[in-house]
């Protein structure tokens, strides 16, 4: 693998979303990333639906880029595999429940006496300490607790509304793979590793204080309930399907009013501020849709485009694919998997000019690397087969495939 993280080895613990798409990130970007899995079972997610090749279209997107080592880490054999391969390591990711790596021994303690150059990245989702820390959690429960459920709802007063995206994993892997490159910057300062502990919870509240905490912010001010924002949101009907348009200057909103044929909107007293148009927002948006709803999506789209109005169609899933903007950006790729078939994803985000990442790596069948990423460790074919006898790594194997 290329890129600009290339010559970095990660260590993957994790599974589900947020922990295996952290270390994916590292892997797209160049890193060499060993995914440790549990024998015979492997990470959940390798059993969701829409499949195929017997591969799930979750596994393949968040844990491209990867190798597969089957390790039972409950064993005292399997953890002390897994600190030989620390010891050569920079990089080591986990989301076990607070206490776990502890009682396996293979904390952050634990694996920085063998290498302590080592970047240790744990995530939890409510952190190590309070009434909270060791529940079992999943996305909805930080979309609830964070108030981002009532932040989508558009009002205290109205019937929370979960995010149909699993936001808080996602990007709780996005803050994690930046506090990892982070971490390995200041590492090539002072050569000294690092313990980062992060949970979902620090994430999306720090996420959300960045806009929508806005009347928290001062501490000696009171804070109102929170109103609806208006009875409809930023998304109108076009005589076709639907469309979005945000305007925030009061140029965006008087080239608005010209593009819809409503000049006079201007002067009005309601609309001629920012703070007018927020406290009016019902009667501006209502004007907004009636003006909308004799034009397809299309011409609206060529007209906003004329008067320089931020806009865009409002699409399908299967539309966003064939939209000429994707297309012309390259941004979803297709390439063949070994055992998945043509996969479609998107690309790298970031685009390099110096260390451009290879396509990534497709991801691997359960245990696929064993006996590559043991010998790379170091041990003998004796060691490796005895380790297989004995439990301690998984004794899947698989034969060839071509690409």
């Amino acid at each position: 693998m290329s890129g600009p993280l290339t010559g970095v080895r990660v260590i993957d613990l994790s599974t589900m979303m947020a922990g295996p798409w952290t270390a994916d990130i590292l892997g797209d970007q160049g890193a060499d990333v060993i995914k440790i899995e549990v024998p015979g079972k492997g990470d959940h997610v390798r059993s969701l639906p829409n499949r195929s090749g017997d591969m799930s279209a979750m596994f393949v997107n968040v844990n491209r880029s990867k190798r597969s080592l089957t390790l039972n880490l409950k064993s005292p054999a399997g953890v002390a595999v897994l600190k030989r391969l620390a010891a050569d390591a920079d990089v080591v990711v986990q989301n076990f429940r607070p206490g776990v790596v502890g009682r396996l021994g293979i904390d952050y303690e634990d694996l920085a006496a063998v290498n302590d150059r080592l970047i240790y990245l744990s995530l939890s989702g409510f952190g190590e300490t309070g009434p909270d820390a060791n529940q079992r959690v999943y996305d909805p429960l930080i979309q609830g607790i964070t108030g981002l459920t009532t932040i989508q709802a558009g009002s205290d007063s109205e019937r929370p509304r979960l995010i149909r995206t699993i936001l808080p994993d996602k990007l709780t892997a996005v803050l994690g793979a930046q506090a990892v490159s982070a971490a390995l910057f200041a590492r090539e300062r002072n050569d000294r590793g690092q313990h980062i502990r992060m949970s979902m919870l620090e994430g999306v509240l720090a996420f959300l204080w960045a806009s929508d905490m806005g009347a928290f912010t001062f501490a000696d001010q009171p804070v109102p309930i929170e109103k609806g924002g208006s009875f409809i949101d930023l998304i109108y009907e076009t005589a076709d399907g639907y469309m979005t348009i945000a305007t925030n200057s009061n140029a965006e909103w008087q080239a608005l009013c010209r593009a819809l044929g409503h000049p006079e909107w201007i002067d009005d007293e309601r609309f001629a501020t920012p703070v007018g148009r927020s406290e009016h927002i019902n009667e501006r948006l209502a004007l907004v849709q009636s003006a909308l709803s004799g034009r397809t999506t299309d011409e609206w789209m060529e007209v906003m485009r004329e008067f320089d109005v931020p806009a865009a169609p409002t699409l399908t899933r299967a539309k966003v694919i064939e939209h000429p903007q994707v297309l012309a950006t390259e941004i979803i790729t297709e390439y063949e998997h070994p055992v998945a078939g043509r996969l479609r994803q998107a690309r790298v985000p970031a685009r390099f000019s110096e260390t451009v990442p290879d396509t990534p790596r497709g991801a691997p069948r359960l245990g696929e690397h064993n006996a590559e990423i043991l010998a790379e460790a170091g041990l003998e074919e004796s060691e490796i087969t005895a380790l297989i006898r004995d439990g301690v790594v998984g004794s899947e194997a698989y034969e060839a495939v071509g690409v």
